[in-house]
């Protein structure tokens, strides 16, 4: 939660976030929503540190991330990214990006929660089957997949999903979904929001609009407002419940 309010920097001085404060409880979900430029991917990209802010702190459990380490900070918080980025090597040492030590049978079981482990098990190599360049083709879904075990493994107090845009067939897109819910379960968790769903199973809907928090509230409080979130929620969320 910044306090007191937060401003980041952006191109020509202007800033990207304007005099913002919140309040995030433990095991709160926050879905972040807003136009492109909105300010949502700058937001959650301060609390790993990835940069600071120009003004105002960031405080976990009254703490500013900044008198800690990167490491200790980091250790606390996961990420799942909209793009899942692999690199050459086995499975399972993707699986445990980041970990200075780790035991098969654990990635095993984070796998298995992220619903990786039938295909991973399908290949010849299984667990030490190489990907990235010269190694195998995995689809959408699987990359996905693999990076929700990572985050599991880390097993983070924090955790941020960029909702992946891109279209899944319908079987990898409830594997994942569910393996979303199972990493997101007594955690604090921050969604750049997507889908219809996310949205509605938030604890608490945050509208961006130019750096700023221009409305903040549970799906049905914002729609029964009919202010901004309802606005932008007719016209943004299609029948199939994804917002483009």
């Amino acid at each position: 939660p910044p306090q007191p309010p937060l401003d980041q920097g952006g191109l020509g001085g202007v800033p990207i976030l304007q005099n913002m404060s919140l309040l995030v409880l433990p095991g709160e979900m926050i879905a972040l929503v807003g136009a492109s430029g909105a300010g949502k991917t700058t937001l959650v990209n301060l609390l790993p540190r990835f940069y600071d802010p120009q003004a105002g702190q960031i405080l976990i459990d009254g703490i500013d991330i900044q008198d800690v380490t990167l490491n200790t900070l980091r250790r606390q918080i996961g990420i799942v990214p909209q793009e899942t980025i692999l690199f050459s090597g086995t499975i399972a040492q993707n699986i445990a990006f980041g970990q200075s030590y780790y035991e098969l049978k654990d990635v095993r079981e984070a796998a298995e929660i992220a619903n990786a482990h039938q295909f991973i098990s399908g290949f010849p190599d299984g667990y030490q089957t190489w990907v990235g360049e010269r190694g195998v083709n995995l689809s959408g879904g699987q990359k996905q997949r693999i990076a929700i075990a990572r985050a599991v493994l880390l097993n983070p107090r924090i955790l941020i999903l960029d909702e992946a845009t891109s279209a899944l067939d319908s079987e990898s897109e409830a594997l994942v979904q569910e393996a979303l819910e199972r990493l997101m379960r007594d955690r604090t968790v921050f969604i750049i929001a997507h889908r219809l769903a996310t949205v509605r199973k938030a604890d608490r809907i945050l509208v961006l609009e130019k750096g700023r928090i221009m409305e903040s509230g549970t799906h049905e409080e914002l729609l029964e407002k009919g202010d901004r979130y309802a606005r932008y929620y007719a016209q943004q969320f299609n029948q199939s419940g994804v917002l483009n």
